[in-house]
This record gives C-alpha cells, sequence and structure tokens, in this order.
C-alpha cells in the first residue's frame, strides 16, 4: 500500500525480550522503520493515536465491558493506554496480561531503525476469536504508527508537526 511504503515487514531483533516469551503456537508480528529515535521516544511519537484508532479503542471497550477485559493502564508508568513493562536503552516494552490473553509491544532501535512487534499469548478460544477478530485493525494500526513515525523522523527540525504551532 502506497501510503505504508515506508514500513517494512522485518522480524524483530533476536535481541529482544518478546522473543524470550515465545511459546510455539504464540502470534508475533514485525515491521520496521528508518528513524534513529530513542524507544521511549518512538513510542511516544508512535502511539499518538488518530480520532480514528482513539474511537475504534472507545468502541471496543464498550463492546467488550460486559467482559471484564482491561482495556488501559490502571497506573504507573505507560504511554499511551499500556503500561511500560521493560525499558533498556535499546528496547522499551508495553502490554499487559488478561485472562483471554497476554500481549507486548516493543519498540526497539537498532542501526537507524525502529523495530515494532506485538507478541500475543492466547489462552482460551476467546483470545483466539478476539485476536482473529482484531486482527486486520491490528495491521493497519501498526503500520500506520510506524509511517507517522517515519514522517516524523524525515521532517526538517524548523518544520512543525501538522496542527503545532511554528517556532
Amino acid at each position: 500500500m502506497g501510503l505504508f511504503r515506508s514500513v517494512e515487514t522485518a522480524p524483530l531483533p533476536k535481541e529482544s525480550l518478546l522473543w524470550s516469551l515465545h511459546a510455539p503456537g504464540d502470534f508475533i508480528d514485525g515491521y520496521r522503520v528508518r528513524a534513529a529515535y530513542a524507544p521511549r521516544h518512538a513510542a511516544d511519537i508512535a502511539l499518538r493515536f488518530p480520532a480514528w484508532v482513539r474511537l475504534l479503542l472507545r468502541l471496543r471497550g464498550l463492546l467488550l465491558s460486559p467482559f471484564d477485559l482491561k482495556s488501559q493502564d490502571t497506573g504507573g508508568d505507560s504511554i499511551a493506554i499500556f503500561p511500560v513493562t521493560h525499558e533498556s536503552a535499546q528496547e522499551l516494552v508495553l502490554g499487559f496480561d488478561d485472562h483471554h490473553l497476554d500481549f507486548r509491544i516493543s519498540f526497539f532501535a537498532r542501526d537507524g531503525y525502529i523495530h515494532n512487534a506485538t507478541w500475543v499469548r492466547r489462552h482460551n478460544r476467546f483470545g483466539r476469536l478476539y485476536l482473529a477478530a482484531v486482527m486486520p485493525f491490528h495491521i493497519l494500526i501498526a503500520k500506520q504508527m510506524l509511517a507517522r513515525l517515519h514522517r516524523h523522523a524525515e521532517r526538517p527540525a524548523d518544520r512543525p508537526a501538522p496542527g503545532q504551532p511554528p517556532g
């Protein structure tokens, strides 16, 4: 897709914490973009969700509220709605565990790229159904996040972000 031409499908580096969680049957994906940022800075930019994603997240919260699923951070260090579970100079990991699935999101910096991956361990049928239902949105949102990150990295320092005042 032309909108996401800066986003490459790429495996998460083997040094990522997510690989220590990964077991047969788990889901893990991987993308990367050229952006020489620290992982936390990359996550801060990438997870500034546009209105349509925030709307989808609110809708998800409403639809799933009867099932008592976690939908956001409940305190502590977090970015957007995701709690930070690990941070090093090379990687930031966010996510949480729930009764239907556990998930983590990694922002991993290496050689002028930010790698982004999502790891999911499904615990039951509901977890498998949930992941299948959200997968098309997940792919779109993940690529959109990284394309935004790449655009931010390519923007000249003297040009403000859209919607930001100059200077």
